[in-house]
């Protein structure tokens, strides 16, 4: 893949070299300790074993579903088909995860759990074109993701694809309302009126408009948009769709029927700041807030 270069404008302009000289425990040890500011994942395990072999790092994300870390050890290991086989056995054994969460941060925490769209992060020093080819071609939440490290204690973590999920199915939908007695998004999207509907799709469009950087996640009873963390979760009612958004509610001018500080309140989604569109110009007045979300994520 293409090299990014980086330059210290500090007096003067100069090229900072990049190096693989990071060793790969190293890396490993790095994001394990970091993953919650790297990659927006609370580390659970390090080696976590399995039947047939064991996963490097395994964590869970801000909207409880589960991420499987593999590391690219040398040019010639196939890192993309290890994953996507610990990810099959994940799916396959979901009561040794729960226990593995409730061991590590409780049993509240392990209820939690939403199997929607778990997610293989692998990191490398590269990836070739047609690496990033086969796993567009999956449809699996498989992230590819390179590394670079530079002099002056700085790395670059670089996303190669925007992983296309297949969506939840009719059967996955219906399972998983049994769960917990709620309907699921998709159910309620497909019960919304028409009206609703279009301005659902119309915020959608918008957002995946912002950039290319941006990654839906179709969950239980959200719909989520990320760069590394959530920038705007969307839920849907009878008569009006609520955003939260990833915004500080001190820097906004609080709006009563409009905008809301969800801080010390609980809801399903990330973002402590609650935005109530019921309308299009509703919608109008909360693209500056979508952006700002964006823009500072």
């Amino acid at each position: 893949m293409s090299e990014i270069k980086l330059f210290d404008i500090k007096d003067g302009v100069r090229q900072l070299v990049s190096s693989e000289v990071l060793l790969e425990r190293e890396l490993q040890t790095l994001i394990e300790k970091n993953m919650e500011t790297l990659f927006g994942v609370r580390f659970l395990k390090s080696e976590y074993s399995i039947t047939n072999g064991r996963m490097d790092s395994i964590g869970i994300d801000e909207n409880n579903c589960p991420v499987i870390f593999e590391y690219k050890r040398s040019s010639n290991e196939n890192v993309i088909n290890q994953g996507l086989f610990y990810l099959d056995w994940l799916l396959d054994h979901k009561a040794d995860f729960k226990l593995l969460v409730i061991e590590k941060m409780g049993r509240e925490a392990a209820e939690l759990i939403d199997w929607s769209v778990p997610c293989v992060i692998c990191v490398a020093n590269d990836f070739t074109k047609y690496d990033v080819h086969a796993v567009n071609q999956m449809q699996r939440n498989i992230k590819l993701v390179k590394y670079r490290k530079y002099d002056n204690e700085l790395i670059l973590f670089e996303y190669l694809n925007t992983p296309v999920v297949q969506p939840m199915n009719r059967a996955d939908a219906e399972e998983q309302r049994r769960g917990n007695g709620q309907k699921t998004h998709i159910e309620k999207l497909a019960a919304a009126p028409a009206p609703l509907r279009t301005l659902y799709e119309d915020i959608c469009n918008y957002i995946e408009s912002l950039g290319d950087d941006i990654v839906s996640n179709q969950l239980k009873l959200y719909l989520a948009y990320k760069k590394v963390q959530n920038l705007v979760c969307i839920e849907i009612y009878s008569r009006q769709l609520i955003l939260y958004l990833k915004l500080n509610p001190d820097t906004v001018n609080l709006e009563e029927g409009f905008t809301r500080d969800m801080r010390n309140i609980g809801h399903y989604g990330t973002g402590d700041l609650q935005v109530i569109v019921k309308s299009s110009g509703d919608f109008e007045k909360a693209k500056k807030l979508i952006e700002r979300a964006y823009s500072e994520a």
